[in-house]
């Protein structure tokens, strides 16, 4: 058994090359990757700067390349992994690590998000939920003990954290944005959760309304930029405009306290704006603010690369825990197959020759699970020990030998076992 996964991400690819990686609805795909009769199980993830396909099976590699070259993406742009590489990757995806932006909370989201469709689509059994489990536990593990997420790293991000160290808390501020971009939605998206009141303005009045939509607030044309700014604490701009969209002219008469910040480039705000008084922090200031955050975030990293490399340790454990029970629970269930049968026959046979009831089956059931406990105790020692050791040729030997292709659940210790074995005896009885 190999775990594999191919991965198509913004460090090789276009964003365009990225979206002409998706083929069709999830469900669809995962069963089209399930019918070859080599893969056991399948998860995919996919966000606008990834898509990863996770497989269970036989022959992975192989097979991930031609399910790569069906989505008629270039060789050049996708990266595989297998086995150890490949459950690294995942935990490092979780943890932010490699994001475009570094430490970023969404990844760890998305990852929940698609475990669980890519789980309720069938696509997901025992290997893949140990692997993506320990994934987003590991991601978790990571942002509590690191400070890998804090501190803005982009420039309309950076803009809102700038505006909270001036002003505190921007519970109640009045923040009117001028651009309805990308970067002004950046910027927006940031201060939807901070309960403020915000004013988008900008040139194409449907564009700003458009963004309000999303995040909440009020549009406006920017002929009402003077009325705006008069009335707002937090003047943050971001057009692509280019000449000056705030001029000295326009914020003369405006009173009160305000901040501004001039995230376009070339700027939308006059430097004349500061000589009356106000402060005005242009995308230079942010750069400096949101360069210092990334290399805290790279020092952060580094301690997230220890976390991972001992949580690596741990599930290494835990699969070979898991292989060494897929072999364990085929010797049980062949043994228990047979004791079924037995402890009928051998009733049946005390039946007929010294008219014993039923009293006696308890007695029977509770010998045959004793012996056959006795029996393959040595056995299961020595394939846990095999699993630990790495000996796959001594686990597969014994899943052939006893049947394992139809394996039951594993048992998690002696008591569970004996219950199985009452709970399958009575069902024999009736």
């Amino acid at each position: 058994m190999e775990i594999a996964a191919f991965a198509i991400t913004h460090k090789k690819a276009t964003i365009k090359e990225i979206e002409t990686a998706w083929h069709g609805d999830l469900k669809t795909l995962i069963d089209k990757i399930l019918n070859n009769p080599y893969i056991y199980e399948c998860a995919i993830l996919m966000t606008c700067n990834r898509v990863e396909v996770y497989v269970v099976g036989k022959n992975t590699e192989e097979i991930l390349r031609k399910i790569a070259g069906k989505m008629h993406v270039s060789d050049r742009i996708v990266d595989y992994y297998k086995n150890s590489k490949c459950v690294e990757h995942l935990f490092r995806v979780a943890s932010g690590l490699e994001s475009m932006i570094v430490g970023e909370d969404q990844i760890l989201g998305q990852v929940k998000e698609f475990y669980n469709l890519c789980k309720e689509y069938g696509g997901i059994g025992r290997t893949l939920d140990l692997v993506f489990s320990k994934a987003i536990h590991v991601g978790t593990k990571v942002r509590k003990l690191t400070n890998i997420n804090k501190g803005s790293v982009s420039i309309g991000s950076a803009a809102v954290e700038l505006a909270e160290k001036k002003l505190g808390s921007l519970k109640n501020k009045r923040i009117l944005i001028v651009g309805a971009g990308e970067m002004a939605k950046i910027v927006a998206k940031n201060l939807a959760c901070k309960q403020c009141e915000i004013a988008i303005a900008n040139r194409t009045v449907e564009n700003a309304e458009k963004l309000v939509r999303e995040i909440g607030g009020k549009a406006y044309p920017l002929s009402e930029l003077e009325s705006l700014i008069e009335r707002s604490d937090i003047i943050i701009s971001a057009t692509s405009a280019k000449g000056y969209i705030i001029t000295r002219d326009i914020v003369k008469k405006a009173n009160g306290k305000k901040l501004f910040i001039d995230i376009a480039l070339p700027r939308d705000i006059d430097p004349g704006v500061k000589e009356l008084g106000f402060e005005l922090y242009t995308i230079e200031d942010l750069r400096e603010i949101s360069e210092e955050n990334l290399k805290k975030r790279l020092n952060e990293a580094k301690k997230a690369e220890k976390i991972i490399e001992e949580e690596l340790k741990h599930f290494d454990l835990m699969l070979k825990d898991l292989k060494a029970n897929s072999a364990i629970s085929a010797m049980y269930t062949r043994a228990e197959d047979i004791k079924k049968d037995e402890i009928i026959e051998f009733y049946n046979k005390l039946s007929a020759k010294y008219n014993v009831d039923e009293s006696v089956l308890p007695v029977i059931e509770e010998f045959i699970s004793s012996f056959v406990k006795k029996f393959l105790r040595l056995p299961t020692v020595r394939l846990r020990k095999a699993a630990r050791e790495g000996r796959d040729d001594v686990l597969n030997a014994v899943e052939y030998v006893f049947g394992g292709e139809n394996l039951v659940p594993c048992f998690e210790d002696e008591k569970a076992q004996e219950g199985q074995y009452k709970t399958a005896c009575a069902g024999k009885q009736t």
